[in-house]
Protein backbone atom coordinates (compact mmCIF):
# COMPACT_ATOMS: atom_id res chain seq x y z
CA UNK A 1 0.00 0.00 0.00
CA UNK A 2 1.24 3.49 -0.78
CA UNK A 3 2.00 6.00 1.86
CA UNK A 4 0.39 8.79 2.06
CA UNK A 5 2.00 11.98 0.51
CA UNK A 6 2.74 15.00 2.85
CA UNK A 7 1.96 18.30 1.18
CA UNK A 8 4.85 21.32 0.52
CA UNK A 9 3.70 23.04 3.79
CA UNK A 10 3.09 20.06 6.04
CA UNK A 11 6.62 18.91 5.03
CA UNK A 12 8.09 22.34 5.63
CA UNK A 13 6.54 22.33 9.71
CA UNK A 14 8.25 18.92 10.43
CA UNK A 15 11.29 20.46 9.37
CA UNK A 16 10.94 23.11 11.87
CA UNK A 17 9.83 21.10 14.50
CA UNK A 18 13.18 18.49 13.55
CA UNK A 19 15.17 21.20 13.39
CA UNK A 20 13.90 22.81 17.19
CA UNK A 21 14.30 19.23 19.08
CA UNK A 22 17.63 19.16 17.08
CA UNK A 23 18.30 22.23 18.63
CA UNK A 24 17.08 21.38 21.84
CA UNK A 25 19.39 17.87 22.01
CA UNK A 26 22.45 19.84 21.30
CA UNK A 27 21.58 22.46 23.81
CA UNK A 28 21.44 19.84 26.56
CA UNK A 29 24.10 17.29 25.30
CA UNK A 30 26.71 19.85 23.91
CA UNK A 31 26.00 23.10 25.48
CA UNK A 32 24.51 26.49 24.20
CA UNK A 33 26.39 27.91 20.95
CA UNK A 34 27.58 31.56 21.11
CA UNK A 35 24.43 33.08 19.68
CA UNK A 36 22.06 30.68 22.01
CA UNK A 37 23.81 31.59 25.02
CA UNK A 38 23.70 35.59 24.51
CA UNK A 39 19.66 35.12 24.21
CA UNK A 40 19.88 32.62 27.20
CA UNK A 41 21.94 35.76 29.18
CA UNK A 42 19.32 38.16 27.67
CA UNK A 43 16.79 35.78 29.37
CA UNK A 44 18.17 35.17 32.81
CA UNK A 45 18.91 39.28 32.53
CA UNK A 46 15.61 39.87 32.05
CA UNK A 47 14.46 37.28 35.35
CA UNK A 48 17.28 38.87 37.50
CA UNK A 49 16.02 42.12 36.99
CA UNK A 50 12.47 41.61 37.61
CA UNK A 51 13.64 39.02 40.75
CA UNK A 52 15.61 42.85 42.05
CA UNK A 53 12.54 45.19 41.36
CA UNK A 54 10.25 42.85 43.20
CA UNK A 55 12.41 42.34 45.79
CA UNK A 56 12.74 46.05 46.10
CA UNK A 57 9.14 46.35 45.77
CA UNK A 58 8.53 44.14 48.43
CA UNK A 59 10.47 45.51 51.01
CA UNK A 60 8.73 49.09 49.96
CA UNK A 61 5.25 47.62 50.50
CA UNK A 62 6.27 45.49 53.98
CA UNK A 63 7.72 48.92 55.10
CA UNK A 64 4.37 50.74 54.40
CA UNK A 65 2.59 48.04 56.35
CA UNK A 66 4.59 47.98 59.29
CA UNK A 67 5.69 51.36 59.80
CA UNK A 68 3.49 53.80 57.69
CA UNK A 69 5.85 54.71 55.20
CA UNK A 70 6.29 53.79 51.15
CA UNK A 71 9.49 56.03 50.74
CA UNK A 72 12.62 54.37 51.83
CA UNK A 73 14.19 57.87 51.93
CA UNK A 74 11.85 59.04 54.56
CA UNK A 75 11.95 56.00 56.85
CA UNK A 76 14.23 57.15 59.88
CA UNK A 77 11.87 60.41 60.30
CA UNK A 78 8.72 58.16 60.26
CA UNK A 79 10.27 56.22 62.52
CA UNK A 80 11.29 58.62 65.21
CA UNK A 81 7.35 59.74 65.27
CA UNK A 82 6.36 55.91 66.14
CA UNK A 83 5.38 54.86 69.32
CA UNK A 84 8.59 53.54 71.54
CA UNK A 85 7.13 50.15 71.87
CA UNK A 86 6.60 49.43 67.98
CA UNK A 87 10.26 50.37 67.41
CA UNK A 88 11.57 47.71 69.39
CA UNK A 89 8.53 45.22 68.64
CA UNK A 90 8.23 45.06 65.23
CA UNK A 91 12.19 44.26 64.76
CA UNK A 92 11.85 41.49 67.25
CA UNK A 93 8.66 40.37 65.28
CA UNK A 94 10.74 40.35 62.20
CA UNK A 95 14.17 38.65 63.63
CA UNK A 96 11.39 35.79 64.81
CA UNK A 97 9.99 35.45 61.71
CA UNK A 98 13.48 35.45 59.72
CA UNK A 99 14.93 32.86 62.32
CA UNK A 100 11.95 30.23 61.81
CA UNK A 101 12.40 30.43 57.61
CA UNK A 102 16.39 30.08 58.34
CA UNK A 103 16.42 27.35 60.75
CA UNK A 104 13.33 25.47 58.87
CA UNK A 105 14.88 25.62 55.42
CA UNK A 106 18.93 26.28 55.70
CA UNK A 107 21.38 23.38 57.34
CA UNK A 108 23.33 25.61 59.33
CA UNK A 109 21.03 28.77 59.74
CA UNK A 110 23.09 31.08 57.87
CA UNK A 111 21.63 33.48 55.20
CA UNK A 112 23.38 33.09 51.87
CA UNK A 113 24.82 36.28 50.45
CA UNK A 114 27.99 37.58 47.83
CA UNK A 115 30.27 35.05 49.55
CA UNK A 116 28.28 32.58 48.61
CA UNK A 117 28.03 33.64 44.74
CA UNK A 118 31.88 33.85 44.70
CA UNK A 119 32.22 30.36 45.95
CA UNK A 120 29.98 28.85 44.00
CA UNK A 121 31.64 30.51 40.95
CA UNK A 122 35.10 29.76 41.78
CA UNK A 123 34.35 25.61 43.05
CA UNK A 124 30.78 24.85 41.75
CA UNK A 125 30.97 25.44 38.68
CA UNK A 126 28.64 28.57 38.58
CA UNK A 127 26.19 27.12 41.06
CA UNK A 128 24.41 28.12 44.35
CA UNK A 129 22.16 26.40 47.20
CA UNK A 130 18.85 26.98 45.40
CA UNK A 131 16.27 26.03 48.49
CA UNK A 132 18.33 27.79 51.15
CA UNK A 133 18.72 30.78 48.55
CA UNK A 134 15.09 31.49 48.24
CA UNK A 135 14.53 31.07 52.13
CA UNK A 136 17.55 33.70 52.42
CA UNK A 137 16.19 36.17 50.05
CA UNK A 138 12.65 36.07 51.99
CA UNK A 139 14.53 36.26 55.48
CA UNK A 140 16.19 39.41 54.15
CA UNK A 141 13.17 40.62 52.69
CA UNK A 142 11.63 40.75 56.03
CA UNK A 143 14.72 42.13 57.43
CA UNK A 144 15.21 45.33 55.53
CA UNK A 145 11.45 45.81 55.70
CA UNK A 146 11.18 45.52 59.71
CA UNK A 147 14.50 47.34 61.39
CA UNK A 148 17.61 45.34 60.28
CA UNK A 149 20.55 47.57 59.37
CA UNK A 150 22.01 46.19 56.27
CA UNK A 151 21.85 46.57 52.35
CA UNK A 152 19.70 44.58 49.59
CA UNK A 153 22.46 44.01 47.37
CA UNK A 154 23.51 40.96 49.23
CA UNK A 155 20.31 39.13 49.14
CA UNK A 156 19.55 40.17 45.29
CA UNK A 157 22.88 39.01 44.18
CA UNK A 158 22.25 35.44 45.45
CA UNK A 159 18.69 35.47 44.22
CA UNK A 160 19.98 36.03 40.98
CA UNK A 161 22.42 33.46 41.47
CA UNK A 162 19.79 30.96 42.29
CA UNK A 163 18.01 31.58 39.25
CA UNK A 164 21.38 31.25 36.94
CA UNK A 165 21.87 28.06 39.05
CA UNK A 166 18.15 26.79 37.97
CA UNK A 167 18.95 26.86 34.06
CA UNK A 168 22.36 25.92 34.37
CA UNK A 169 21.06 23.29 35.59
CA UNK A 170 18.25 22.85 32.88
CA UNK A 171 20.99 23.27 30.31
CA UNK A 172 23.15 21.51 31.79
CA UNK A 173 25.74 24.05 31.49
CA UNK A 174 29.51 23.21 32.23
CA UNK A 175 31.35 25.33 34.41
CA UNK A 176 32.70 27.52 32.31
CA UNK A 177 28.92 28.14 30.89
CA UNK A 178 27.95 28.09 34.07
CA UNK A 179 30.37 30.61 35.71
CA UNK A 180 29.41 33.34 33.02
CA UNK A 181 25.82 32.76 33.30
CA UNK A 182 26.48 33.37 37.06
CA UNK A 183 28.04 36.84 36.00
CA UNK A 184 24.97 37.59 33.82
CA UNK A 185 22.41 37.29 36.57
CA UNK A 186 24.69 39.52 38.67
CA UNK A 187 25.15 42.21 36.96
CA UNK A 188 21.73 42.49 36.24
CA UNK A 189 20.71 41.99 39.52
CA UNK A 190 22.96 44.91 40.17
CA UNK A 191 22.04 46.71 37.50
CA UNK A 192 18.21 46.58 38.19
CA UNK A 193 18.87 47.30 42.15
CA UNK A 194 21.09 50.46 41.57
CA UNK A 195 20.50 51.77 37.78
CA UNK A 196 23.98 51.18 36.85
CA UNK A 197 24.44 49.36 34.56
CA UNK A 198 28.21 49.96 33.19
CA UNK A 199 29.05 49.13 37.25
CA UNK A 200 26.40 46.29 37.53
CA UNK A 201 28.89 44.54 34.71
CA UNK A 202 31.85 45.14 36.43
CA UNK A 203 30.97 44.25 39.41
CA UNK A 204 30.18 40.85 37.66
CA UNK A 205 33.87 40.35 36.01
CA UNK A 206 35.87 41.81 39.26
CA UNK A 207 33.73 40.61 42.58
CA UNK A 208 31.86 37.55 41.51
CA UNK A 209 33.93 35.86 38.11
CA UNK A 210 37.27 37.22 39.74
CA UNK A 211 38.83 37.73 36.21
CA UNK A 212 37.95 40.18 32.95
CA UNK A 213 37.48 37.15 30.06
CA UNK A 214 37.01 38.77 26.66
CA UNK A 215 34.67 36.06 26.36
CA UNK A 216 32.23 36.59 29.01
CA UNK A 217 31.95 40.40 28.46
CA UNK A 218 29.56 40.60 25.63
CA UNK A 219 26.72 38.30 27.54
CA UNK A 220 27.19 39.97 30.79
CA UNK A 221 26.87 43.41 29.77
CA UNK A 222 23.93 42.19 27.61
CA UNK A 223 22.28 41.51 30.75
CA UNK A 224 23.49 44.09 32.67
CA UNK A 225 21.44 46.53 30.53
CA UNK A 226 18.63 44.51 30.45
CA UNK A 227 18.48 44.66 34.05
CA UNK A 228 18.45 48.48 33.79
CA UNK A 229 15.95 48.79 31.18
CA UNK A 230 13.93 46.85 33.87
CA UNK A 231 14.88 49.75 36.36
CA UNK A 232 14.42 52.34 34.25
CA UNK A 233 10.60 51.52 33.01
CA UNK A 234 9.75 51.27 36.62
CA UNK A 235 11.36 54.19 38.45
CA UNK A 236 12.51 55.92 35.25
CA UNK A 237 16.52 57.68 34.44
CA UNK A 238 17.13 58.51 37.99
CA UNK A 239 19.90 58.71 40.22
CA UNK A 240 19.52 57.04 43.80
CA UNK A 241 20.94 60.65 45.44
CA UNK A 242 20.75 64.16 44.42
CA UNK A 243 24.47 66.00 45.14
CA UNK A 244 24.65 69.72 45.43
CA UNK A 245 26.12 71.72 42.40
CA UNK A 246 28.94 72.93 43.85
CA UNK A 247 30.61 69.86 44.18
CA UNK A 248 33.88 70.74 42.42
CA UNK A 249 37.46 70.33 43.15
CA UNK A 250 38.91 73.76 44.10
CA UNK A 251 42.57 73.35 43.50
CA UNK A 252 44.83 70.27 42.56
CA UNK A 253 46.63 71.22 45.93
CA UNK A 254 43.73 69.53 47.73
CA UNK A 255 44.40 66.29 46.80
CA UNK A 256 46.81 65.53 49.42
CA UNK A 257 43.74 65.64 51.14
CA UNK A 258 41.75 62.85 49.44
CA UNK A 259 44.90 60.71 50.31
CA UNK A 260 44.71 61.11 53.80
CA UNK A 261 40.68 60.91 53.48
CA UNK A 262 41.41 57.20 51.44
CA UNK A 263 44.17 56.15 54.82
CA UNK A 264 41.13 57.11 57.28
CA UNK A 265 38.43 55.44 55.22
CA UNK A 266 40.20 51.99 54.57
CA UNK A 267 40.73 52.11 58.45
CA UNK A 268 37.02 52.65 59.22
CA UNK A 269 36.26 49.72 56.71
CA UNK A 270 38.37 47.72 58.46
CA UNK A 271 37.14 48.50 61.75
CA UNK A 272 33.79 48.34 59.92
CA UNK A 273 34.60 44.35 58.50
CA UNK A 274 36.55 43.12 62.05
CA UNK A 275 33.36 44.84 64.67
CA UNK A 276 31.19 42.34 62.25
CA UNK A 277 33.04 39.60 62.84
CA UNK A 278 34.14 40.07 66.30
CA UNK A 279 30.30 40.54 66.45
CA UNK A 280 29.66 37.17 64.84
CA UNK A 281 32.22 35.17 67.22
CA UNK A 282 30.67 36.86 69.93
CA UNK A 283 27.06 35.72 69.19
CA UNK A 284 28.48 32.05 68.30
CA UNK A 285 29.80 32.37 72.02
CA UNK A 286 27.09 33.50 73.65
CA UNK A 287 24.71 31.09 71.84
CA UNK A 288 26.87 27.85 72.35
CA UNK A 289 26.95 28.75 75.89
CA UNK A 290 23.32 29.54 77.04
CA UNK A 291 22.21 27.31 74.76
CA UNK A 292 20.03 29.35 72.80
CA UNK A 293 17.99 28.00 69.90
CA UNK A 294 19.04 29.29 66.55
CA UNK A 295 16.11 30.16 65.45
CA UNK A 296 15.81 33.09 68.29
CA UNK A 297 19.14 34.17 67.70
CA UNK A 298 17.81 37.05 64.72
CA UNK A 299 15.21 37.98 67.24
CA UNK A 300 17.57 39.21 70.32
CA UNK A 301 19.42 40.92 67.19
CA UNK A 302 16.04 42.75 66.54
CA UNK A 303 15.59 43.77 70.10
CA UNK A 304 18.40 45.26 70.53
CA UNK A 305 17.86 47.13 67.07
CA UNK A 306 14.66 48.36 68.65
CA UNK A 307 16.26 49.47 71.84
CA UNK A 308 18.82 51.65 69.75
CA UNK A 309 16.47 53.10 67.50
CA UNK A 310 14.34 54.67 70.14
CA UNK A 311 17.60 57.12 70.22
CA UNK A 312 18.59 56.91 66.28
CA UNK A 313 16.59 55.81 64.41
CA UNK A 314 18.96 56.57 61.21
CA UNK A 315 19.92 53.13 61.73
CA UNK A 316 16.86 51.38 60.60
CA UNK A 317 16.61 49.59 57.24
CA UNK A 318 19.23 50.70 54.38
CA UNK A 319 20.21 54.16 55.25
CA UNK A 320 19.42 56.43 52.53
CA UNK A 321 18.10 59.41 54.24
CA UNK A 322 21.09 59.59 56.39
CA UNK A 323 23.56 58.95 53.20
CA UNK A 324 21.48 61.52 51.18
CA UNK A 325 21.78 64.07 54.41
CA UNK A 326 25.43 63.47 54.24
CA UNK A 327 25.95 63.56 50.62
CA UNK A 328 24.13 66.89 50.44
CA UNK A 329 25.92 68.24 53.78
CA UNK A 330 23.14 68.38 56.05
CA UNK A 331 24.28 66.82 59.02
CA UNK A 332 27.32 68.77 61.77
CA UNK A 333 30.43 67.28 62.78
CA UNK A 334 29.34 66.01 65.85
CA UNK A 335 26.24 63.85 64.25
CA UNK A 336 28.01 62.55 61.90
CA UNK A 337 30.83 60.63 63.60
CA UNK A 338 28.10 59.65 66.16
CA UNK A 339 26.07 58.01 63.52
CA UNK A 340 28.68 56.61 61.88
CA UNK A 341 29.81 55.09 65.04
CA UNK A 342 25.78 53.74 65.69
CA UNK A 343 25.98 52.51 62.50
CA UNK A 344 29.10 50.53 62.61
CA UNK A 345 27.48 48.87 65.56
CA UNK A 346 24.24 48.20 64.34
CA UNK A 347 25.51 46.50 61.10
CA UNK A 348 27.57 44.26 63.32
CA UNK A 349 24.55 43.17 65.52
CA UNK A 350 22.09 42.58 62.39
CA UNK A 351 24.95 40.47 60.95
CA UNK A 352 25.53 38.77 64.12
CA UNK A 353 22.19 37.89 64.40
CA UNK A 354 22.00 35.91 61.28
CA UNK A 355 19.52 38.19 60.13
CA UNK A 356 20.36 39.36 56.53
CA UNK A 357 20.97 41.68 54.47
CA UNK A 358 24.60 42.50 52.73
CA UNK A 359 26.69 45.26 53.85
CA UNK A 360 27.23 47.40 50.50
CA UNK A 361 24.47 50.00 51.18
CA UNK A 362 25.62 50.43 55.10
CA UNK A 363 29.29 51.02 53.39
CA UNK A 364 27.53 53.46 51.69
CA UNK A 365 26.20 55.20 54.53
CA UNK A 366 29.48 54.85 56.77
CA UNK A 367 31.87 56.59 53.98
CA UNK A 368 29.65 59.23 53.21
CA UNK A 369 29.33 59.90 57.12
CA UNK A 370 32.83 59.65 57.48
CA UNK A 371 33.80 61.73 54.42
CA UNK A 372 31.71 64.43 55.59
CA UNK A 373 32.85 64.59 58.71
CA UNK A 374 36.90 64.90 57.32
CA UNK A 375 35.69 67.54 54.92
CA UNK A 376 34.43 69.58 57.82
CA UNK A 377 37.22 69.51 59.25
CA UNK A 378 39.45 69.93 55.86
CA UNK A 379 37.46 72.94 54.87
CA UNK A 380 37.62 74.22 58.48
CA UNK A 381 41.18 74.30 58.40
CA UNK A 382 42.12 75.59 55.05
CA UNK A 383 38.99 77.53 53.84
CA UNK A 384 40.71 79.12 51.05
CA UNK A 385 42.14 75.59 48.82
CA UNK A 386 39.81 73.73 49.90
CA UNK A 387 35.84 72.78 47.88
CA UNK A 388 32.68 71.85 49.37
CA UNK A 389 32.44 69.24 52.57
CA UNK A 390 30.34 67.41 50.34
CA UNK A 391 33.04 66.13 48.35
CA UNK A 392 34.57 64.72 50.72
CA UNK A 393 31.66 63.12 51.33
CA UNK A 394 30.95 61.55 48.06
CA UNK A 395 34.77 60.16 47.84
CA UNK A 396 34.18 58.96 51.42
CA UNK A 397 31.32 57.11 50.36
CA UNK A 398 33.57 55.21 47.30
CA UNK A 399 36.44 54.92 49.56
CA UNK A 400 34.54 52.75 52.09
CA UNK A 401 32.52 50.64 49.95
CA UNK A 402 35.41 49.77 47.81
CA UNK A 403 37.89 48.48 50.97
CA UNK A 404 35.04 46.35 51.68
CA UNK A 405 34.05 45.15 48.70
CA UNK A 406 37.17 44.79 47.64
CA UNK A 407 36.12 46.10 44.54
CA UNK A 408 37.67 49.91 43.20
CA UNK A 409 36.75 50.03 39.86
CA UNK A 410 32.98 49.11 40.45
CA UNK A 411 32.98 50.75 43.01
CA UNK A 412 33.74 53.57 41.41
CA UNK A 413 31.97 53.43 38.99
CA UNK A 414 28.53 52.81 40.84
CA UNK A 415 29.27 55.96 42.80
CA UNK A 416 29.48 58.02 39.67
CA UNK A 417 26.12 56.20 38.43
CA UNK A 418 24.37 56.44 41.46
CA UNK A 419 24.87 60.40 41.87
CA UNK A 420 25.01 61.89 38.26
CA UNK A 421 28.23 63.06 39.60
CA UNK A 422 31.27 62.55 36.95
CA UNK A 423 32.91 65.38 37.28
CA UNK A 424 34.92 64.69 40.79
CA UNK A 425 36.18 61.67 39.28
CA UNK A 426 39.57 62.98 40.45
CA UNK A 427 39.10 62.76 44.08
CA UNK A 428 37.03 60.13 44.49
CA UNK A 429 39.36 57.91 42.40
CA UNK A 430 42.42 59.13 44.99
CA UNK A 431 40.58 57.77 47.78
CA UNK A 432 39.23 54.73 46.51
CA UNK A 433 42.68 53.58 45.72
CA UNK A 434 44.55 54.60 49.18
CA UNK A 435 41.81 53.18 51.02
CA UNK A 436 41.57 49.51 49.05
CA UNK A 437 45.17 49.24 49.20
CA UNK A 438 45.05 49.80 52.50
CA UNK A 439 42.07 47.69 53.96
CA UNK A 440 43.07 44.58 51.38
CA UNK A 441 46.26 44.84 53.46
CA UNK A 442 44.76 44.27 56.90
CA UNK A 443 42.03 41.63 55.69
CA UNK A 444 41.73 38.60 52.96
CA UNK A 445 41.30 41.41 50.47
CA UNK A 446 37.27 42.53 51.47
CA UNK A 447 34.60 41.40 53.54
CA UNK A 448 33.69 38.31 51.16
CA UNK A 449 36.62 36.99 50.45
CA UNK A 450 37.45 36.82 54.75
CA UNK A 451 34.19 35.46 54.96
CA UNK A 452 35.01 32.48 53.32
CA UNK A 453 38.68 32.43 55.02
CA UNK A 454 36.76 32.02 57.78
CA UNK A 455 34.69 29.70 56.39
CA UNK A 456 38.53 27.17 55.34
CA UNK A 457 37.25 28.26 51.50
CA UNK A 458 40.80 30.07 50.58
CA UNK A 459 39.98 32.41 47.67
CA UNK A 460 41.46 35.47 48.33
CA UNK A 461 45.15 33.87 47.28
CA UNK A 462 44.04 33.02 44.19
CA UNK A 463 43.54 29.62 41.70
CA UNK A 464 46.66 28.41 42.83
CA UNK A 465 45.49 28.27 46.83
CA UNK A 466 42.12 26.62 46.36
CA UNK A 467 42.06 24.74 43.29
CA UNK A 468 43.56 21.70 45.03
CA UNK A 469 40.69 21.63 47.37
CA UNK A 470 38.70 20.83 44.40
CA UNK A 471 39.83 17.40 43.64
CA UNK A 472 38.89 14.11 45.76
CA UNK A 473 41.64 12.10 46.64
CA UNK A 474 39.44 8.94 45.56
CA UNK A 475 39.35 10.48 41.82
CA UNK A 476 42.82 10.98 41.41
CA UNK A 477 44.23 7.48 43.37
CA UNK A 478 45.18 4.77 41.31
CA UNK A 479 43.41 1.52 42.43
CA UNK A 480 45.10 -1.58 43.13
CA UNK A 481 44.39 -3.23 39.85
CA UNK A 482 46.21 -0.11 37.83
CA UNK A 483 48.65 -1.38 35.38
CA UNK A 484 51.33 0.56 37.32
CA UNK A 485 49.77 0.52 41.03
CA UNK A 486 51.74 0.81 44.01
CA UNK A 487 53.92 -1.65 45.95
CA UNK A 488 51.52 -3.74 48.41
CA UNK A 489 54.40 -4.24 50.67
CA UNK A 490 55.69 -0.42 50.37
CA UNK A 491 52.17 -0.02 51.00
CA UNK A 492 51.51 -1.61 54.17
CA UNK A 493 55.66 -0.40 55.11
CA UNK A 494 53.76 3.44 54.72
CA UNK A 495 50.73 2.53 56.94
CA UNK A 496 53.21 1.10 59.90
CA UNK A 497 55.03 4.54 59.18
CA UNK A 498 51.12 6.09 60.12
CA UNK A 499 51.23 7.68 56.72
CA UNK A 500 48.38 7.10 54.90
CA UNK A 501 45.15 9.31 53.60
CA UNK A 502 41.06 8.70 53.78
CA UNK A 503 39.25 8.55 50.03
CA UNK A 504 37.21 11.83 50.94
CA UNK A 505 40.16 13.95 51.85
CA UNK A 506 41.26 16.61 48.55
CA UNK A 507 44.58 17.07 46.99
CA UNK A 508 44.75 20.02 49.38
CA UNK A 509 45.20 17.78 52.33
CA UNK A 510 47.26 15.45 50.69
CA UNK A 511 50.29 17.90 49.39
CA UNK A 512 51.91 18.81 52.53
CA UNK A 513 51.92 15.04 53.63
CA UNK A 514 54.05 14.50 50.27
CA UNK A 515 56.28 17.51 51.39
CA UNK A 516 56.54 16.24 55.07
CA UNK A 517 57.06 12.57 53.86
CA UNK A 518 58.95 13.05 50.70
CA UNK A 519 57.26 10.09 49.59
CA UNK A 520 56.33 9.23 45.78
CA UNK A 521 52.64 8.04 47.06
CA UNK A 522 50.61 7.73 49.70
CA UNK A 523 48.20 4.64 50.60
CA UNK A 524 44.37 5.49 50.48
CA UNK A 525 42.66 3.47 53.50
CA UNK A 526 39.00 3.27 55.09
CA UNK A 527 39.43 2.36 58.57
CA UNK A 528 37.61 -0.25 59.89
CA UNK A 529 36.22 -1.25 63.34
CA UNK A 530 38.40 -1.16 66.33
CA UNK A 531 40.94 -4.33 65.92
CA UNK A 532 40.22 -4.51 62.48
CA UNK A 533 43.06 -4.06 59.81
CA UNK A 534 42.34 -0.77 57.42
CA UNK A 535 40.79 -1.20 54.05
CA UNK A 536 43.27 -0.58 51.44
CA UNK A 537 41.46 1.27 48.43
CA UNK A 538 45.22 2.23 45.97
CA UNK A 539 47.74 4.86 46.74
CA UNK A 540 47.58 8.23 45.45
CA UNK A 541 50.84 9.07 43.75
CA UNK A 542 52.33 12.75 43.95
CA UNK A 543 52.76 12.87 40.26
CA UNK A 544 49.43 12.27 39.37
CA UNK A 545 48.27 14.39 42.12
CA UNK A 546 50.82 17.45 40.49
CA UNK A 547 49.30 16.57 36.83
CA UNK A 548 45.72 17.13 38.12
CA UNK A 549 46.68 20.26 39.73
CA UNK A 550 48.85 21.71 36.85
CA UNK A 551 45.79 20.45 34.10
CA UNK A 552 43.48 22.46 36.91
CA UNK A 553 45.30 25.65 36.43
CA UNK A 554 45.96 25.38 32.88
CA UNK A 555 42.11 25.31 32.35
CA UNK A 556 41.44 28.13 34.55
CA UNK A 557 44.06 30.79 33.08
CA UNK A 558 42.64 29.61 29.73
CA UNK A 559 39.15 30.52 30.92
CA UNK A 560 40.06 33.76 32.43
CA UNK A 561 42.19 34.58 29.02
CA UNK A 562 39.97 33.76 26.46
Amino acid sequence: MAEPQTSPKGASLNKVVQACKDGWHILLHKGPSQLQFWFIALAIGIAAGFAALLFRKGIEALQALLYGTEDVRTLSTVVADLAWYWIVLIPICGGLVTGIILHRFTRDGRVRSVADVIEGSALHNGRVEKRAGLASAAASLITLSSGGSTGREGPVVHLAAVISSWVCGLIKADGITGRDLLGCAVAAAVSASFNAPIAGALFALEVVLRHFAVHAFAPIVIASAAGTVINRLEFGDVTEFTLPTDNILSFYVELPAFLMLGLLCGLVAVVLMRTIFWADDFATDIQSRTGLPRWLRPAVAGLFLGLIALVYPHIIGVGYETTSAALTGELLFREAVVFAIIKVVAVAITMAGRMGGGVFSPSLMLGALTGLAFGWIATGIFPDVSGSETLYALAGMGAVAAAVLGAPISTTLIVFELTGDWQTGLAVMVAVSLSTALASRLVDRSFFLTQLERRDVHLAAGPQAYLLSMFRVANVMRMPDHANAADQAQIWEAIEDNVFIAPDATLEDAMPVFEKTNRAFIPVVRLGAEGQPPEILGALFQVDALLQYNRALAATAAEEHS
